[in-house]
């Protein structure tokens, strides 16, 4: 929409968020911290219910850290996660990887967390007020503020009642997979075939636990029809979930409940944790919800004056818990351009172009790894697996993946074509199949995971992002992501030029 003038009464800010998640509060709180007026809009209050409950140790130990809420986040008591457990793959016996094995971590810091996200979304917003944000809830954004030159504010509406209008350099779209304004930006919002499924979940009361240390682990088992997670979020709660393919949309829609105990029976390593342990019945964990699994992009994250974050920008199939991680970490780069172009220290468009192809690289690094771990199964009787095979992948799709990468997947300049693109996952599936097949003998001492270069790749830049957290910079000096681009700032909070 395009409006040049208003009778509504406006209000002045640097920059506006909508959505008060944990991409927007990352966003918010980046840019309060370097001194800018930011107005942060969300139509709920919290506490609310939120998915996504697995972290990964970027997010604690990487983000948290920068926006100055860790201390706070360990002392909520949030169950400890050092790695992740699976029964998925040739081998019908469940491996683990510990994230303490990795070459970059040390064991202090090796871990995340499981947490209920009502509590941990309203840590991180709280914090954004501390820093200086003004957050606002219960405030429905309706569309935004534009010329034909950029993006200038929103309408919304407050908890009273009456349309307002706020005006910004800079509207943040941080309004998760249901956003009213993601097409202002303009492109599409591109939808995988490869990862179009369905989830159904809820929660139990209790629970069994896997052998320490390993009993805060994310346990995800393959069955027939799908997966299955089980996340241990506190000793009389436990979230549960299935994966499944669209074609048993209907049955799951149908009767939700009926659906994810049925699923449940049918993966006996989940039937037997869960074997005794009623559903939950405390609020909000006493209903069976269903939400599409469709992973997507959008073809365009910018425009000038508004930016695209979390899954407004973007979602990827959660086996590997990177929900929160790609959120947060998308936050922090635009945060990145929008102090940088608002500093004066660098130009708009250079500024967000940085933004837009690390978004996309580590979103594409993630996808293709994902693929060739979905590739790992190898039951060709069921429909699900079979038809998640990387040699079947269709040429669309291929397509649609040297799209959004642009070229720079895995820092592959090459990558240009749908036969290229094929070619590569079918080397990094035979990989990872090859390293994943050497976990049941490995010594503890190191994990034969990270001898794949998918792998390495893949979970480079979270490990970058923690190293920052803890050291104040990364272990290696950082080099562009392309020529020319742009290298983070000394305080992870703005870009900078390449020194000579």
């Amino acid at each position: 929409m395009t409006v040049t003038r208003s009778e509504t009464p406006s209000e002045e800010f640097d920059v506006i968020v909508v959505g008060g998640g944990p991409a927007g509060s990352t966003v918010a709180s980046a840019v309060a911290l370097r001194g800018h007026r930011v107005l942060l809009l969300d139509q709920q209050t919290f506490p609310r219910y939120q998915i996504g409950e697995s972290l990964l140790p970027s997010t604690v130990h990487g983000v948290c850290r920068i926006l100055g809420v860790e201390d706070e986040v360990a002392r909520a008591g949030f169950k400890l996660k050092r790695g992740g457990t699976f029964r998925w793959g040739r081998n019908r016996d469940p491996w683990q990887f510990s994230f303490a094995l990795s070459p970059r971590l040390s064991d202090p810091t090796s871990f995340a967390y499981q947490v209920e996200r009502n509590r941990f979304d309203a840590i991180l917003l709280d914090n954004a007020r501390r820093v200086g944000v003004d957050v606002r809830e219960g405030c429905r954004v309706s569309d935004v503020v534009a010329d034909e030159e950029r993006v200038r504010g929103v309408r919304w509406t407050g908890p009273e009642g009456g349309s307002r209008e706020a005006r910004a350099r800079y509207v943040v779209d941080a309004s998760g997979n249901t956003s009213r304004i993601h097409t202002h930006v303009g492109g599409k919002r591109t939808y995988s075939d490869f990862f179009r499924n369905i989830a159904v979940f809820g929660y139990v009361a209790g629970g069994r636990r896997l052998p320490k240390p390993n009993d805060g682990n994310i346990f995800c088992a393959t069955f027939d029809e799908g997966w299955i997670w089980y996340i241990p979020l506190r000793d009389e709660l436990t979230s549960v979930g299935a994966v499944v393919s669209r074609e048993h949309a209907a049955a799951v829609q149908g009767d939700p409940t009926a659906a994810w105990r049925r699923l449940i029976d049918s993966c006996p390593e989940i039937r037997d944790l869960v074997d005794g342990a009623p559903q939950a019945g405390e609020a909000p964990y006493d209903e069976v919800r269903v939400r599409k699994d469709w992973s997507y992009w959008k073809t365009r994250l910018w425009r000038p004056g508004m930016v695209l974050v979390g899954d407004a920008a973007c979602f990827v199939d959660p086996v590997l818990s990177s929900g929160v991680h790609l959120a947060t970490y998308g936050s922090l780069l635009a945060a990145r351009a929008i102090n940088s172009t608002l500093d004066g220290t660098l130009d708009e468009a250079r500024c967000f172009g940085e933004f837009e192809a690390r978004y996309r690289h580590e979103y594409g690094l993630f996808y293709e790894f994902l693929m060739s771990f979905y590739d790992l199964h190898q039951d060709e009787r069921s429909y699900f697996w079979k038809a998640r095979k990387v040699t079947n992948v269709g040429a669309t799709e291929l397509e649609s993946f040297v799209e959004l990468v642009g070229g720079l997947a895995s820092g592959d300049t090459a990558l240009a074509a749908p036969a290229e693109a094929g070619a590569r996952l079918t080397a990094a599936s035979s990989d990872l199949d090859r390293v994943v097949g050497r976990l049941p003998d490995s010594d503890g001492h190191r994990n034969p995971l990270y001898e794949s270069a998918a792998f390495r790749q893949t979970f480079h830049e979270g490990s970058v992002l923690q190293e920052r957290g803890l050291l104040g910079g990364p272990l290696e000096e950082e080099a562009p992501l392309r020529p020319g681009g742009l290298v983070t700032s000394e305080d992870g909070l703005g870009w900078a030029v390449t020194a000579p």
